[in-house]
C-alpha cells in the first residue's frame, strides 16, 4: 500500500477557521505527516531567488509552424514516469525564428511545470540551445544537491504537499511559485552520505533513462538506413485515387488517399526483400473485465496494461495491477499494441515479456499478437514504433474525436522482410541480458 503523507483531520477549531481567513476549503485545513525533524524547503535549495528571467515565454499558437531550427517546448514533455523531458511533435513544436528567445538551456538544468500538470520536474540530459520554454516553466538555479532535490520532487511526498496547497476547481491550476515553499526532509542521521547515496541512486535512474534514448534513437536510425539504401529500382509516382480504388476502401474521407500514405506503403512494399503482414490467427482484442479491482501491483495478482501505461519507445511506464473476476489474457510473449487515442497513437507497441512481468491482462484499447518467435515480435514492435509507421497508422486510423485502428487495419500494415542478422541487429538494442557499455549520448 502507497503511503499517504497527508492528513484529514475530523474536525476543526473555530481559531483555525480564523486564521486561514474564514475559509471553508477542506484542503487549508490538512496536515503534512513527515517522520524527519529536519527538512528545508525548495526554495533553500536555489542558489539564487527566483526571477521572471527563469520563467519562459508565450509566443502564442499564430508562430506555430510545421518546420523550423527553433523548438517551443510545454509542459506535455514533463511526466511523472520521466526524469528527462518527453520530446515528441506534441510537446516540443516547431515556430518561427523572429520569436525564438535564447535561454540557454543546458543538460543538468531543472525546469519544473507551475501549471497545468503541476509540480511535474525534468532535468536536461544534453544542452538545448535551440529550445525555449512555455511560460508555465520555470529553470530553477540549483548548483548543490540538485539531484536530491529532483529525486524528491519526484516523490509522493511533494506532490501531495503542492496538490493540497494549490486551490482546485478551476480547468487548469495554477501553482506560481508554491512549490518553493514544499518539504524537502533532510536525513535525520548520516546527513552527507545519505544525500550522497540518494544522489547517485537518482543519478543511475537518469543515465538509465538516457541509454533507454539513445537505443531508442539507434533503432530507428538502423530501420530507417536499412529500408532506404535497398529499394528496388522503381520510383515512387503518386497518383489521385481510381474508382475502383475508392470502392475497395468504401471510404471517402481517408488519409489513405494522401501522397505521404502513398510514399511510405510504397517504401515498405519496394523493399528489396520483400514485406509481410500479421497472421489474423495471432492477433486478439483485449477487454476489461466487469468484475475487478485495479490498484498497487505489489498486492494484486495480475499486470494491467492499458494504452495510457505505454510510451513512445515500446516500454510499460506505470506499474499497475488487477484483480479480477474470469481468465486473465495474458500468459506468454506477446506484442500488445494500442488502437485508439491521438492519431499518431494509434499502433504505437510494447513487447511484453512474460519472463519479467508474469501474467497481465490488457483492456480494450489494445490488440494483443501472440505466437510468434520472441525476436520476431521485438522486431515488429520496433518497427511500429518509428516515426514512419507512425505516421502511416495516423493517415490509416478512423474516427473524428477520438480515432481508432480496427483489427482489419492492423492486417494491412507491411512489415519488411530483413534479413535474419538485420533483425537481430535491431532486436539486441532493445533487449539485450549481456551487454553493459557506457555511450556517448547525443
Amino acid at each position: 500500500m502507497k503511503r499517504c503523507y497527508i492528513r484529514i483531520p475530523e474536525s476543526i477549531s473555530i481559531d483555525s477557521i480564523e486564521e486561514n481567513g474564514y475559509t471553508l476549503s477542506a484542503s487549508q485545513y490538512v496536515d503534512l505527516i513527515m517522520p524527519n525533524k529536519n527538512y528545508k524547503l525548495v526554495g533553500d535549495f536555489l542558489s539564487l531567488p527566483l526571477k521572471r528571467s527563469d520563467l519562459g515565454v508565450e509566443v502564442g499558437s499564430l508562430n506555430y509552424i510545421s518546420k523550423s531550427p527553433f523548438y517551443f517546448l510545454r509542459t506535455k514533455a514533463f511526466q511523472s514516469y520521466s526524469f528527462l523531458p518527453e520530446i515528441t511533435p506534441e510537446s516540443a513544436l516547431p515556430i518561427m525564428p523572429n520569436v525564438f528567445v535564447k535561454q540557454n538551456l543546458q543538460e543538468g538544468d531543472l525546469l519544473i511545470s507551475k501549471d497545468s500538470n503541476i509540480g511535474e520536474i525534468v532535468i536536461l540530459e544534453k544542452d538545448y540551445p535551440n529550445f525555449m520554454t512555455s511560460g508555465a516553466i520555470y529553470k530553477l538555479p540549483v548548483n548543490k544537491h540538485r539531484y536530491y532535490l529532483l529525486a524528491f520532487i519526484k516523490h509522493r511526498l511533494f506532490r501531495e504537499q503542492l496538490d493540497f496547497m494549490v486551490p482546485k476547481g478551476a480547468t487548469i491550476r495554477h501553482a506560481k511559485t508554491m512549490f518553493l515553499d514544499c518539504k524537502i526532509p533532510i536525513p535525520n542521521k548520516n546527513t552527507t552520505e545519505t544525500i550522497k547515496y540518494v544522489e547517485m541512486l537518482t543519478q543511475a535512474i537518469v543515465n538509465k533513462e538516457k541509454i533507454i534514448k539513445f537505443r531508442h534513437k539507434n533503432i530507428l536510425n538502423a530501420i530507417d538506413n536499412e529500408l532506404r539504401q535497398n529499394q528496388k529500382a522503381i520510383n515512387f509516382k503518386f497518383d489521385f485515387p481510381t474508382i475502383n480504388e475508392i470502392e475497395n476502401s468504401s471510404r471517402l474521407d481517408t488519409g489513405t488517399y494522401a501522397e505521404q500514405f502513398k510514399e511510405i506503403d510504397f517504401l515498405i512494399k519496394n523493399y528489396r526483400g520483400g514485406c509481410f503482414f500479421l497472421d489474423k490467427n495471432h492477433l486478439k482484442s483485449g477487454n476489461t473485465p466487469n468484475t475487478r479491482f485495479i490498484g498497487d501491483i505489489d498486492n494484486l495478482k495480475y499486470r494491467w496494461i492499458t494504452p495510457t501505461h505505454c510510451s513512445d519507445n515500446g516500454l510499460i511506464l506505470i506499474d499497475e495491477g488487477i484483480n479480477l473476476k474470469g481468465n486473465n489474457n495474458i500468459n506468454e510473449n506477446c506484442l500488445l499494441l494500442v488502437n485508439r487515442g491521438q492519431g499518431i497513437d494509434c499502433g504505437k507497441s510494447i513487447f511484453y515479456n512474460f519472463n519479467d512481468y508474469g501474467k497481465g491482462h490488457h483492456n480494450q484499447g489494445m490488440y494483443k499478437v501472440f505466437n510468434y518467435e520472441k525476436e520476431k515480435l521485438i522486431f515488429i514492435s520496433c518497427f511500429l514504433n518509428t516515426q514512419l509507421i507512425r505516421e502511416y497508422c495516423s493517415k490509416l486510423s478512423l474516427g473524428s474525436k477520438m480515432k481508432e485502428l480496427k483489427m482489419g487495419h492492423f492486417l494491412q500494415i507491411p512489415f519488411p522482410n530483413f534479413s535474419e542478422e538485420k533483425q537481430k541487429e535491431i532486436v539486441k538494442l532493445y533487449h539485450n541480458d549481456n551487454i553493459t557499455y557506457h555511450p556517448e549520448y547525443s
